[in-house]
């Protein structure tokens, strides 16, 4: 995690206790790297973490306008705690080195609980670089079960895309792929079609909302191009929600045509060649 600061005090230097919130912002941003949705997850699992220590060493002090690299691991898994150590970095210089011991616990009576076997192996395959999520490619009458409550969450609950424009026949002879963690949770998805003779379509890009800014969505939609690249196809477009121009530039395509209204929603058609 990278942080500008500008608030300081009359010393020109980052508030002490300033870092704590660094270190705990780190460790949402872990979560988010585990693939995990916090909330969710913990709701399913039954338990909630607690800090129970949270200990800060000074080395040096950042100042107006640093640039902070906030790193973040997790050290030690115990029965029902769990250790995270962090530091931060000004370039190649470490200023703060910090200690967040969480517990484990019923969230109702507050009375510690093992570790749940799948977020051990969640926390150790992640420190190990394991790959956190699984991506599957399938037809329709595979993935329904798994796109469907996805899109459903995405477009007609948040955005408010009527159920009667979410669903076509179109569904039936695409691609889709979705991204599954480690709890069996669908994360991101999306749908591949063959819109002319050697162009690809792309849509139904959806990403669960707490993951996003996360590498799901642009891990889902390369694994679409790359299919539509082995089938011989040689350029792909979509319609994009202008809000996800840039998320699709930085993939490479590039807009063609005006703004349009579909959904309710405005979109811009972009393409790439292949």
């Amino acid at each position: 995690m990278r942080v500008r600061w500008v608030e300081v005090d009359m010393q020109n230097i980052v508030f002490n206790g300033h870092y704590l919130m660094y270190f705990d912002t780190a460790v949402t941003d872990y979560w988010r790297n585990l693939a995990m949705p916090y909330a969710e997850t913990m709701h399913q699992l039954g338990g909630d973490l607690y800090v129970k220590k949270a200990s800060v060493e000074y080395h040096a002090s950042a100042e107006m306008d640093d640039f902070l690299d906030v790193c973040m691991r997790c050290e030690r898994i115990g029965n029902s705690s769990m250790t995270f150590v962090g530091a931060i970095f000004r370039g190649d210089e470490l200023l703060i080195t910090g200690e967040l011991v969480y517990v484990y616990a019923d969230p109702a009576v507050k009375k510690s609980l093992p570790v749940p076997a799948a977020l051990r192996q969640m926390l150790e395959g992640f420190e190990k670089d394991e790959d956190m999520i699984d991506l599957k490619t399938g037809p329709w009458s595979e993935l329904q079960s798994f796109a469907a409550p996805l899109r459903t969450e995405v477009f007609v609950q948040e955005q408010k895309v009527p159920a009667e424009m979410e669903w076509d026949a179109d569904d039936a002879t695409a691609l889709h792929a979705v991204a599954i963690n480690r709890m069996g949770m669908v994360l991101a998805t999306g749908r591949l079609l063959q819109h002319a003779p050697g162009v690809a379509r792309i849509g139904r890009m959806a990403v669960k909302k707490q993951l996003r800014g996360s590498d799901l969505g642009r891990r889902v939609l390369h694994i679409l191009m790359d299919a539509a690249k082995q089938r011989g196809d040689t350029q792909v477009l979509l319609h994009a929600q202008c809000s996800a121009q840039g998320f699709y530039q930085r993939a490479g395509f590039k807009t063609q045509g005006a703004i349009f209204e579909e959904a309710g929603i405005a979109h811009i058609e972009m393409v790439r060649q292949l």
